[in-house]
This record gives C-alpha cells, sequence and structure tokens, in this order.
C-alpha cells in the first residue's frame, strides 16, 4: 500500500484563502453573481492562481462545501452500539444548526431531491461508509441500504435547505434519525 502525499503546505494555504474569500463573497451574493476577479481580489492571489487550483467557481464551491459532507457523514454515524431511535447523536443536530450561515451556498450545490454537484459528493461518500459500516456489521444487503440511506438523507437535507420541509434544525435531526434508523431495520428478506 502506497502511502498518499501530504498536500503541499502552500497550496493549502492558498486554498483555504480561496475557500474564505467564496464564503465571504457568498454572504453579500449568490453564487452566480460571484466573480473570479472579486474573488482573487478577496483572497489576495492572482487569478493565474485561481485557475491552477480550480477549473471555475463552481469547482471551488464544491471544494468549499465539501466540508459538509463529511460532517454529514460523521454526524449520522456519530454512535456506537445500537442506536436509539428516539435520539439522534448530538452530532446530527449540531451539523443542521452549522448550515445556516451559508444555507444560500448549500442550496445552489444542493438541488431539491438531492442532485445537483454537491448532491452527487454527499451521496457518493455517504454510500461509501454507510456500505462499509453495513458490509462489515454482517447486515444484509449493504448496497441497496447504502443507497437508500445516501439518497434518502441527501433528498431530505435538500428539500429542507430550499424550504420544501417545515422543520428547524433539531426537529429536522430527529425526524431524519428516525427515518434512517427505520431504513436499517427494515426486513430485507
Amino acid at each position: 500500500m502506497t502511502a498518499v502525499p501530504a498536500e503541499d503546505p502552500r497550496t493549502a494555504r492558498t486554498r483555504a484563502k480561496l475557500r474564505q474569500a467564496l464564503l465571504e463573497e457568498c454572504a453579500h451574493r449568490p453564487l452566480g453573481e460571484v466573480s473570479v476577479a472579486a474573488l482573487v481580489r478577496r483572497a489576495g492571489v492572482g487569478r493565474a492562481t485561481f485557475y491552477l487550483h480550480y477549473a471555475d467557481l463552481e469547482a471551488l464551491a464544491v471544494d468549499t462545501c465539501a466540508d459538509v459532507v463529511r460532517e454529514a457523514v460523521d454526524a449520522l454515524h456519530a454512535w456506537r452500539g445500537r442506536p436509539d431511535p428516539a435520539t439522534p447523536p448530538p452530532a446530527l443536530p449540531e451539523f443542521f444548526e452549522r448550515l445556516a450561515p451559508h444555507a444560500g451556498l448549500y442550496r445552489e450545490l444542493l438541488r431539491p431531491g438531492g442532485s445537483g454537484p454537491l448532491g452527487q459528493v454527499l451521496h457518493q461518500d455517504l454510500r461509501a461508509r454507510s456500505r462499509t459500516e453495513r458490509a462489515l456489521a454482517g447486515a444484509p444487503e449493504p448496497d441497496l441500504v447504502a443507497s437508500a440511506v445516501a439518497a434518502t438523507f441527501a433528498g431530505v437535507l435538500a428539500d429542507w435547505l430550499h424550504g420544501l420541509i417545515d422543520a428547524g434544525p433539531t426537529e429536522i435531526a430527529q425526524r431524519v434519525w428516525r427515518l434512517l434508523v427505520n431504513l436499517h431495520r427494515t426486513p430485507l428478506s
């Protein structure tokens, strides 16, 4: 097995500047109204540097919001033993709470139903994690249930962000948790 090389510290700093600049720009206007010129000016880097790291603004936005994907996957798996269907792990309501400051950007990348560039990343990461954990536990149908969990969570998250589900962060966390626990419990024989 080969080790994955660590990211160059300069590359990491530049990408962090660009991600932060994007969040700051999107706090004032939708992603579609953000220009590369304004972004690089805010980040303090050159236009060529931007294109060295990202193909376009959407690629930067997906990279910036990829943390939401990691947080979602971690929040859904932040329990050990047998899950209590009535009480989600504390990381799940915290995850929904943290979405609020940049909800507009997430809505642009995660369309209703869970599609869009961020939806693809969320589905892929959540499906892989769910499948692995289900297979390790020896649970039946790891591929089927992992797909159902990933699609359900991505769809509910997107619809909630778009205002199609009326619930606060704590309530949606409880509702989605019960739904996902029931998906895992569904007999598949």
